[in-house]
């Protein structure tokens, strides 16, 4: 099950989101090559991940930014994609343009901070923009709390699309990037769980001063947790194949 849409359409558009996806896209395929040269991936992580055990060592702090632009695979990128997609144009809309890129760095800084944090001899290369988008569904979970989020739910060949509050759907995120954090060794690869959770945390602490010049309480009580503006609604399509009526 993942989120496939929102229902809070944004009242302008959101260039610095476009920009920040055409960015993640764009160095990828332009290190496509690289995906089928283990050795030479490996160099070029070596200088452009985030790799704790280099850090420790007083070298590869440029990791902390390069890392969050570039993407393990095809998978990898489409899904931080997509949630970027989905989160962030809503959260530049109430930031503003330059806040916002300002925003989404410092998201992704913290994140990279954060699963340092975790393990600082870590060898193994960190790399994805999950942690900043992160941080932007933490700004969105303080903003809009009750906005409709529609979830896929795939059960072998059963699919669904169920609307849920935003709040059930990124504190459901939350709670397994912390369960997968407290789960796993220290040093294990794959998930940076971590950079999860610290940039969802940091999202929230610096999506705060905006939420409190908004009204805070008072807003969520003024819009009732809702986005401040109509909903997005979307047509539910028919099939075209003809029923066969039973004999």
């Amino acid at each position: 099950m993942f989120p496939i849409r929102d229902h809070n359409p944004s009242g302008r558009v959101p260039y610095v989101t476009y920009m920040l996806m055409a960015a993640n896209i764009g160095i990828f395929f332009s290190t496509w090559d690289l995906h089928g040269d283990t050795r030479a991936l490996y160099n070029f992580y070596a200088n452009w991940a985030l790799v704790p055990a280099f850090v420790s060592e007083g070298t590869g702090y440029t990791g902390f930014l390069s890392s969050m632009f570039l993407h393990g695979g095809l998978a990898h990128l489409g899904g931080n994609m997509l949630f970027l997609f989905i989160f962030g144009d809503n959260v530049e809309d109430e930031m503003g343009h330059g806040p916002y890129l300002m925003f989404y760095l410092a998201c992704g800084i913290g994140a990279g901070l954060a699963q340092y944090l975790s393990d600082p001899t870590s060898t193994i290369p960190t790399v994805g923009a999950s942690g900043a988008i992160a941080g932007v569904m933490g700004g969105y979970l303080l903003l809009f709390p009750k906005a409709r989020i529609d979830i896929l739910v795939i059960l072998i060949i059963i699919f669904r699309i169920i609307p849920l509050p935003a709040w059930i759907v990124l504190a459901l995120w939350f709670g397994m990037q912390l369960f997968g954090g407290f789960g796993s060794p220290a040093g294990a690869g794959g998930i940076a769980y971590w950079a999860h959770a610290g940039g969802f945390a940091i999202g929230v602490a610096l999506t705060l001063p905006l939420w409190l010049r908004l009204g805070g309480p008072l807003f969520w009580q003024r819009t009732h947790g809702h986005p401040p503006h109509p909903v997005a609604r979307y047509a539910n399509s028919t099939t075209r194949i003809p029923r066969i009526p039973r004999r």
